[in-house]
């Protein structure tokens, strides 16, 4: 999950001088706020600090993002038209700093721990693409699913394509695993979860495993779809991410050792005193038990709020505990 961003005072110092795209496009400055977790947290692998929705901006959609807003393009897609005008860009042309900025900061960890890069899914991706801009429930975007669903999957089918040469490129570039986002699956209902994002995601892990095999582990996380968990499981992912709203041993039974399990302790806990974030990551090491196959994460994203102290709380407590159900 993010591990960069606003709870760090050192990320803090740098995002004062330079707004938020312009970090994501300046690779040494992405390198630096990327490697900050590992060097003040402890965390084990290193995540790229990127976004989602450069992506979207890469095709052609001119993207703003503000502090308090989010973010939010110049215009949305709304039309077969607009669909067409889109481009699958060539990532070592249209997100070259993306790329630069994972081989530099590659370079900057020299192995100390992994490298992961990501991208959103294409039903999150299109979500923004066709509402503009973030909101709570994606009428528009959802509305075009039920009104007009084969501009939808044509729309669906572009950012796929756009979203495997852009991963490809990434590992290429030195990640040592990706991670796929669907950030809003959990809005869809179980069919159209299904017929317009695990068919896509299915697609990509397919064009990633087409050119690497299994040497680059694959991570897919869907916000709010843990009813639906065996179905992530049969993208062929490997790893499969759960938010806080599953309980990890059922998660564990259900996967049956198919995947490993990323998660899944509930942000809101690092905002808590120290004994209660010890209790609750006590209480998923323990319910996930013995054997290999979990990655301690969170459920969500680490919130700016969040108490650096906490945070290294938590590492610590994981690193810990751990000991007791792994033995290598």
């Amino acid at each position: 999950m993010r591990q960069a961003g606003r709870y760090l005072p050192e990320y803090r110092a740098i995002r004062a001088k330079s707004d938020f795209l312009t970090m994501c496009k300046t690779p040494e400055l992405a390198a630096e706020v990327t490697i900050q977790p590992v060097d003040i947290v402890g965390v084990d692998a290193a995540i790229i600090f990127s976004d989602i929705l450069v992506i979207p901006e890469a095709m052609g959609m001119k993207l703003f993002v503000n502090e308090g807003s989010g973010p939010k393009f110049e215009t949305s897609i709304s039309s077969e038209s607009d669909v067409d005008k889109l481009i699958i860009p060539e990532p070592t042309e249209k997100l070259k700093y993306v790329l630069d900025a994972v081989s530099l900061t590659k370079k900057m960890l020299n192995d100390r721990v992994p490298l992961i890069g990501f991208a959103g899914s294409p039903w999150t991706l299109f979500a923004y693409m066709v509402e503009g801009n973030g909101t709570k429930d994606f009428v528009k975007a959802k509305a075009m699913l039920f009104n007009e669903p084969k501009l939808s999957h044509k729309l669906l089918e572009k950012i796929a394509r756009s979203v495997s040469h852009y991963l490809i490129a990434k590992i290429e570039a030195g990640a040592d695993a990706i991670q796929i986002f669907d950030t809003w699956g959990g809005m869809l209902s179980y069919e159209m979860l299904r017929e317009f994002s695990l068919r896509y995601v299915q697609q990509i892990i397919f064009d990633v495993k087409a050119k690497f095999g299994n040497t680059i582990p694959i991570i897919f996380f869907s916000k709010g779809s843990g009813m639906w968990l065996d179905d992530l499981v049969k993208t062929n992912c490997d790893v499969v991410g759960i938010d806080w709203t599953m309980d990890i041993s059922v998660a564990k039974y259900i996967v049956g050792g198919r995947t490993a399990i990323q998660g899944n302790l509930d942000p809101i806990v690092l905002l808590s005193k120290p004994e209660a974030i010890v209790n609750e990551t006590k209480n998923i090491i323990e319910k996930f038990g013995s054997g290999d196959g979990h990655i301690f994460n969170l459920g969500h994203g680490i919130l700016p709020n969040t108490p650096v102290e906490n945070a290294k709380l938590l590492v610590e407590t994981v690193k810990e505990e751990s000991k007791k159900y792994h033995h290598k």
